[in-house]
């Protein structure tokens, strides 16, 4: 089955976030972490018969649910996952919280490898922990982990965890399975949890291949919870639902609680249908995506080059987030994003908002649109920027 995703969706007006929230009212939005392409048929499809149903009441999450999620993780990524390890939730974020919660008490240290997504920072802070920054370390056009610091920070008694961003959102690492073997390493001879939010796993560029960290070894397995969702990965974020996977019954215990202790341990039958959907027959979707949005990307890149020559374009290995470097422009990333709303009516995300040191000097721009949509914000963009360069 082939998708069109050069096909232009109207989403203005349908009560979208990323459309209608005040300020994008009249820019082309390239901001919040969703995409604008009509999600894969069968999952349209199993939603519209459980709609047909009519009635939506309390929902049971029975065996299809748990037969899809371990089957699609043990086909495409060679993890076997145990059903009793599963505890589904409403979101990834929801579910960081609680984890925080269960394994953390007010005032303990939480390891953040910087830059890093914005809720991070807030989940961390919400549960009165405090956010230790181990910042990745910039190598030409791409992100490294910087062991050494993070041997330093984990030896802080006060650290109890560390959450991994995998792939990572905003500066587009997938981490290997090397890099992931040696970050536990530390974490255990520092007896610090890893909380691994993967939910961009299934969003990955060509020539680059994601590895589960709970998959690497026995002991990534036992030092870890696993946060993920095809929410990013098939477009589905508004059906609300996500699974935290951990193998110790002891710990799965505490979290389950902190879950019911947050009120987020109920989702809803189309979360249920959309992620069944999503994992049964939905495989081919995400194949025609990963090219799509590689061909975005190869046209960013060119475009920028072209018209910007003096912005650096990390390299993306995952998610649909582009990260550059706008340093040259003389402006904070602030002034730039300011700037870019205000008169090129395009609306990007700062850098500061995943992380205030780490973050300053760069935008992020999601790509996840067709590409005529991407060609009109990128004019944009260049022309509003080459004004001020030429003022």
């Amino acid at each position: 089955m082939k998708h069109d995703f050069d096909q232009p969706i109207c989403r203005r007006g349908s009560g979208c976030v990323k459309w209608d929230e005040q300020d994008a009212k009249e820019a082309i939005p390239m901001w919040v972490a969703d995409m604008d392409f009509r999600v894969a048929q069968p999952i349209i499809d199993a939603l519209h018969k459980r709609v047909e149903h009519g009635v939506f009441g309390y929902t049971i999450v029975g065996d299809k649910y748990y037969d899809a999620l371990c089957n699609w993780f043990a086909r495409r990524h060679h993890w076997t996952i145990n059903r009793e390890w599963v505890i589904y939730t409403s979101g990834v974020v929801p579910a960081l919280s609680a984890v925080i919660k269960a394994l953390t008490t007010p005032g303990d240290k939480v390891l953040l490898q910087t830059p890093v997504y914005n809720c991070f920072f807030s989940s961390v802070r919400n549960n009165g922990c405090i956010v230790e920054e181990n910042p990745l370390r910039r190598e030409g056009l791409s992100y490294h982990m910087d062991f050494e610091d993070l041997e330093k920070k984990a030896s802080d008694p006060q650290v109890k965890l560390l959450v991994l961003c995998n792939p990572h959102n905003p500066v587009g690492r997938v981490w290997t399975a090397s890099e992931l073997q040696q970050l536990n390493d530390i974490c255990m001879r520092n007896n610090v949890k890893v909380v691994a939010d993967e939910i961009h796993c299934e969003i990955v560029m060509p020539g680059n291949r994601f590895t589960p960290f709970a998959s690497i070894s026995d002991n990534c397995l036992d030092n870890s919870i696993t946060l993920n969702s095809p929410s990013k990965s098939f477009n589905t974020a508004g059906l609300q639902i996500a699974n935290i996977i951990c193998n110790d019954a002891r710990t799965r215990a505490k979290i389950d609680r902190a879950i019911n202790i947050n009120e987020v341990c109920d989702v809803n039958p189309l979360g249920v249908e959309g992620l069944v959907a999503a994992y049964n027959d939905s495989e081919y979707w995400i194949e025609q995506l990963c090219n799509y949005l590689h061909d975005n990307y190869i046209f960013l890149k060119e475009h920028l080059t072209s018209h910007l020559p003096e912005v650096k374009i990390i390299s993306l290995e995952g998610t649909y987030l582009v990260w550059v470097d706008i340093t040259a422009l003389g402006m904070t990333s602030d002034e730039t994003t300011k700037l870019l709303l205000d008169e090129g009516k395009v609306l990007v995300n700062s850098g500061t908002m995943y992380g205030q040191d780490a973050g300053e000097g760069f935008i992020r721009i999601n790509i996840a649109c067709p590409r005529s949509q991407l060609q009109e914000a990128l004019d944009r963009m260049a022309n509003t920027l080459n004004k001020v360069k030429n003022q």
